[in-house]
């Protein structure tokens, strides 16, 4: 499955579509990134004067990079099959540093395991200067369609 057919797969469209490009995907793993548009919505009002990407929108972007493109990719791969959907169902991420609007975000996630439709995986988010932002693990199920 090439990197263009994962793209078209995801769920999402702007502006809740947080990924640009996908630079490795693999059995393993994956890399991709998304920079942050200073437009978003969200930055009006977090925090007054001060924006700042919430961390649910940085764990939003880990799950489309580091879950739902690779689970895109390993389901399409799995004995030819069409690719599913990924539905969240946990993570644990701590947060180290902010991401403020404008700034480009890169995601690599490595999968722990994929079986009985579920993929787990530990993921990180660097800013631009390789700095650790934010870290931790994330899964998901594979489903054939939206609803379950």
């Amino acid at each position: 499955m090439k990197k263009a057919d994962i793209l078209s797969h995801l769920p999402y469209t702007k502006p809740f579509l947080f990924v640009d490009e996908l630079d490795e995907i693999d059995e393993n793993g994956v890399k991709g990134s998304y920079t942050f548009d200073p437009e978003l919505d969200f930055y009006k009002g977090h925090f007054k004067d001060h924006p700042v990407t919430p961390g649910v929108i940085l764990t939003e972007t880990m799950a489309q990079i580091g879950l739902v493109c690779l689970g895109i990719y390993l389901s399409g791969n799995a004995e030819g099959g069409m690719p599913g959907h990924v539905m969240l169902t946990s993570t644990a991420i701590d947060f180290m540093k902010p991401v403020f609007p404008g700034e480009k975000v890169t995601v690599t996630a490595q999968k722990v395991y994929f079986r009985f439709k579920k993929l787990n995986c530990t993921v990180q988010m660097t800013n631009a200067a390789g700095e650790v932002v934010c870290k931790g693990t994330i899964a998901g199920m594979v489903t054939n369609k939206m609803n379950g």
